[in-house]
């Protein structure tokens, strides 16, 4: 599958966060930046890593006018205790029948220890407060994920 175009209106969607809620993308559009990531599931080491690295980034996120929006497939109370175990400070989004997460050309073919499967391919989104794509980030470690976030958003001058 193919990512969506850099500089296209990013793919609608409405998901149920750790809480149970409705989130749109389309209720952060012109009020803020969205970065929005997709991994593969919750409470695994490097998704933990990638989360607390977010949480800790929290304060240069909200100078740069950024929210951020984690998805994977977890059902949404799982996310809830994500959230609780590791105090982070951000939305998270279930997409249990990964049907964004394929909208968003992240819901490839993976291999891992010689199997071949289905699964989120970790890949984050960054979209400016006019609803546009204006990056994506797929080759990165999850340990210094949040450092090339930030320096992305200061490069695209979000």
């Amino acid at each position: 599958m193919a990512f969506p175009k850099i500089g296209n209106i990013a793919p609608a969607f409405t998901l149920l966060d750790q809480n149970g809620e409705k989130v749109s993308l389309k209720q952060f559009r012109d009020n803020s930046n969205v970065v929005l990531y997709f991994y593969p599931k919750a409470m695994t080491p490097g998704c933990t890593v990638q989360a607390c690295g977010i949480r800790d980034s929290k304060k240069a996120l909200k100078k740069a006018n950024t929210v951020v929006l984690g998805v994977s497939p977890d059902p949404y109370p799982r996310l809830g205790r994500f959230i609780e175990k590791h105090d982070l400070n951000f939305t998270l989004l279930s997409d249990e029948d990964h049907a964004i997460t394929e909208k968003y050309g992240c819901w490839n073919l993976k291999k891992f220890m010689g199997r071949e499967f289905m699964g989120v391919v970790r890949t984050t989104f960054i979209i400016g407060k006019d609803g546009r794509l204006k990056h994506v980030m797929n080759k990165f470690k999850t340990k210094s994920h949040h450092d090339d976030l930030l320096a992305l958003i200061t490069e695209l001058g979000l």
